[in-house]
């Protein structure tokens, strides 16, 4: 039996996602200016199985280690280097992240909002709704 409800579980995962696309954003910021310097991503895991769901892995020995995304965070961060906007090969374009920095912002406080309210319902189921 669960302590918790699934919700408390998915905030948790959105938080944490949340938490690693703005390291990421954080990141292309500061080296806007570095040389050859390739922006960051982060992307949901299950996004990325439905994207690379026909790969197919054959393993030609018992000790290689198995092909599979069975990794415990819901997001991965990948390297964006289908672009490049400077001509010292650096692909950050700071109107898209001060963009993104926004707009994450405002997502992880609506979630840190919705996970303070969660547990003030259990607070007050706890003391009989007082």
């Amino acid at each position: 039996m669960a302590l918790f409800s699934s919700t408390f579980t998915s905030l948790e995962n959105a938080l944490d996602y949340s938490s690693a696309k703005n390291r990421a954003i954080s990141n292309n910021i500061a080296n806007v200016d570095t040389p050859g310097y390739k922006a960051k991503g982060v992307a949901f895991k299950d996004v990325l199985n439905q994207e690379h769901s026909f790969l197919q892995a054959k393993r030609t020995n018992d000790r290689h280690l198995p092909f599979t995304n069975n990794t415990s965070q819901p997001y991965r961060t990948f390297t964006k280097t289908d672009t490049v906007y400077n001509h010292n090969g650096n692909n950050v374009d700071i109107d898209k992240e001060m963009n993104e920095l926004a707009q994450n912002q405002i997502q992880y406080q609506a979630l840190v909002d919705r996970m303070s309210g969660k547990f003030r319902s259990l607070e007050s189921v706890i003391r009989g709704g007082n």
